[in-house]
């Protein structure tokens, strides 16, 4: 039975990626040896899009009030886009510090 999903994350500067999780998402962690840090992640959701040679993936972390999230994040001195309504939700992006982007997303749709 399949009981998890595990979610990597590539980036340029994988310690300080490390640093925002754990300091500012404030996700729970088990170190797995040597400071490699695993983290524990909310509720999860997949969804498949079409794609023409596509092997692309996104991450994105849900909220249940976009908002209120991003006063949180910017509290922290966390940079955030410019908030995009969608037919599936109000969606936003953080920029971690390895340079990567991070999605960020109210949804507007019923949750699994």
């Amino acid at each position: 039975m399949i009981d998890g999903a595990h979610v990597i994350v590539y980036s340029s500067d994988a310690e300080a990626d490390r640093a925002f999780f754990r300091d500012v998402l404030g996700f729970p962690s088990v170190d797995a040896g040597h400071g490699w840090l695993i983290f524990a992640l909310p509720k999860a959701e997949a969804a498949f899009h079409p794609a023409d040679g596509g092997d692309r993936h996104e991450l994105y972390l849900m909220c249940d009030d976009i908002q209120a999230q991003i006063t949180m994040l910017r509290s922290k001195g966390v940079e955030c886009a410019k908030v995009v309504e969608e037919r599936w939700g109000s969606l936003t992006e953080i920029r971690l510090p390895g340079g990567g982007k991070l999605g960020l997303y109210q949804p507007k749709h019923p949750r699994p």
